[in-house]
């Protein structure tokens, strides 16, 4: 987990589930992928990136996304800020009728209740409000300092 950048899905006395967002992988045809998950690629044409989610479940499918797409399935987990994990999501960002910005990613990140709070406390993490651009842009360099920048030191 070194320099990398996790977004914060859910985080209570259960436990935590975050996606890692700069780690990018392969750009798959989007048909192909589509035929992948048994769904009609129509006349699906273009690419979409899968990012490392984390190692947890990695066959496990997850779309982030803006908020403004609102389907049955999505889950706003914060202001503009979605998670869906039905694939027909993935068949409407084909068409272009899916979300204005959004992440595919395979698998997350999960911690059992406490732990995430022990690693935070022993200096393993970071903490930081979330920011739609570093979420969603195409800069993975420098998406782990654009988000170190954003703590808040107490002094």
């Amino acid at each position: 987990f070194a320099r990398t950048v996790v977004y914060m899905v859910r985080h209570d006395a259960d436990g935590a589930f975050g996606l890692v967002i700069n780690r990018p992988g392969p750009a798959l045809p989007f048909a192909s992928l589509l035929r992948q998950m048994q769904i009609d690629p129509g006349d699906a044409t273009g690419r979409i990136r899968v990012h490392e989610g984390g190692p947890v479940e990695a066959r496990r499918g997850f779309v982030l996304h803006t908020a403004e797409y609102a389907t049955n399935g999505a889950e706003r987990v914060a202001d503009d800020v979605a998670l869906t994990t039905r694939p027909d999501v993935l068949a409407d960002i084909a068409r272009g009728s899916g979300p204005r910005r959004y992440r595919f990613l395979h698998g997350y990140a999960g911690w059992r209740g406490g732990q995430l709070e022990d690693e935070i406390a022993a200096g393993a993490w970071i903490t930081v409000s979330a920011d739609p651009e570093i979420l969603f842009d195409e800069d993975y360099a420098t998406k782990w300092a654009r988000a170190t920048a954003r703590r808040r030191l107490n002094i």
